[in-house]
């Protein structure tokens, strides 16, 4: 097992739970969660995953992908960080707020703008961090409108692999 850590920005934890390694490609590495993962958000009382999850860990990029089930109405949750990084088992990245979430009719949004736009002043996000996430975000926006691999059936697959 491996642990994914997101913190905000200063070091404050956001999100902590267990993942499965399910091996590298050419997209980065890949996890799973499966239904009754306990996942925990900072002080939070710990929630249960509801159902399957695979994570990609991208080989470039800054960013972290989620993908979910048929039944769930969002196929893809990705959250904008810094660079992630794997250290003695766990993934930490910053998240950066913004998400860029696909649902299964296709459709593409950008999710936190206003809580991006507050903590750009409230905790001073240096002006490199700002551009690449907004670089980021528009990428994302990009790649999952047109579902470009990994975002399309190389997900799909991983998450049927993992679900049997």
């Amino acid at each position: 097992m491996i642990r994914m850590r997101f913190t905000k920005w200063g070091g404050r934890l956001h999100w902590f739970y267990p993942l499965e390694p399910l091996g590298e490609d050419r997209h980065g590495r890949w996890f799973g969660a499966r239904a009754g993962t306990p996942v925990q958000r900072g002080d939070e009382p710990p929630v249960v995953q509801g159902h399957d999850v695979v994570t990609l860990i991208p080989a470039t990029g800054c960013w972290i992908g989620s993908f979910n089930p048929d039944h769930v109405e969002l196929s893809a949750y990705i959250d904008v960080t810094t660079r992630p990084e794997i250290i003695d088992g766990v993934i930490h990245a910053v998240d950066l707020d913004l998400d860029v979430i696909r649902r299964r009719d296709g459709s593409v949004a950008v999710l936190d703008e206003d809580e991006f736009a507050d903590h750009q002043v409230r905790y001073g996000y240096p002006a490199p961090v700002v551009a690449q996430a907004r670089a980021t975000t528009d990428d994302l926006v990009g790649l999952l409108t047109t579902a470009v691999q990994p975002f399309e059936t190389e997900a799909r697959r991983r998450l049927a692999a993992f679900s049997r």
